[in-house]
């Protein structure tokens, strides 16, 4: 770790601020700081911490930068991970307030519900298998604190993960029942289709995903627990909204989640 506890006090606070005010603020990697992944994550904890203060509780968690076309678009060419909080949450086809986001994106996915904890080092696919309730079409609406998305890897990493809000689709299928890796998605913008995308784009599998996470977490004392809300990455490309805009996914042998902006 590179940064002094203070150092990163007062930058988680600063996302946090920015969270709540609804404004960005410039990269920490453009900022001089010898800011490294782990102080990254140090950074992480702290602005969850003050959402959790507020009255907030985790309800899951998140992979980020999955996919090569994500990757791509980001200039960020390795996963990472975030917390996701029940003030997160809403329902499928509800209308999410524009005026609670910056410069939100939307991500069609896969989540995952478990019914048991994953602790690594060592987990495999199926242990990820055997510990899922069942899985369900999401859609993430990422959000950046950072100015224009200018981001490296420890900017979003600091920002959570860039975690905006999620909604969970209408239907729960048991996870042995639809081949997670080659089911296909269509993502829908007002009508028309603008992204399409599967399961393999997610690490090659949302379940090689799911385990990378539970390994990930495991090396840091994190298990993943049961109850949780597992999100696997996109499966597409990042779609700008705006207010009035309509979006709607379709996964094959999962079901379809629908989301609206006002």
């Amino acid at each position: 770790m590179a940064l002094d506890a203070k150092t990163v006090e007062t930058l988680g606070d600063e996302l946090y601020a920015a969270l709540t005010g609804r404004h960005t603020i410039t990269p920490f990697t453009s900022r001089g700081l010898d800011l490294d992944i782990e102080d990254a994550y140090h950074i992480q904890q702290r602005m969850v911490g003050r959402r959790i203060e507020a009255g907030e509780r985790v309800v899951g968690k998140k992979i980020g930068v999955t996919s090569k076309v994500v990757m791509n678009m980001l200039d960020v060419h390795q996963p990472d991970f975030g917390y996701l909080l029940d003030g997160m949450v809403y329902n499928e086809g509800e209308t999410i307030p524009m005026d609670t986001l910056i410069q939100p994106r939307a991500e069609g996915e896969i989540a995952f519900i478990l019914k048991k904890d994953l602790l690594g080092p060592g987990v495999t696919n199926a242990d990820v298998l055997r510990a899922t309730e069942c899985v369900m079409p999401c859609f993430e609406i990422v959000d950046s604190r950072i100015h224009d998305w200018k981001i490296r890897i420890q900017d979003t990493v600091a920002d959570n993960a860039s975690c905006g809000v999620f909604v969970l689709g209408d239907q729960a299928v048991a996870p042995h029942k639809v081949d997670l890796a080659l089911c296909g998605m269509v993502l829908e913008k007002n009508g028309e289709i603008v992204g399409t995308g599967a399961g393999a784009a997610a690490l090659g599998s949302p379940v090689n995903a799911i385990a990378w996470l539970a390994n990930t977490l495991g090396r840091l004392g994190i298990p993943l627990k049961a109850g949780e809300v597992v999100l696997s990455g996109s499966l597409a490309a990042l779609i700008p909204v705006r207010s009035g805009d309509s979006l709607r996914i379709a996964i094959g042998g999962i079901g379809g989640c629908s989301v609206r902006f006002q």
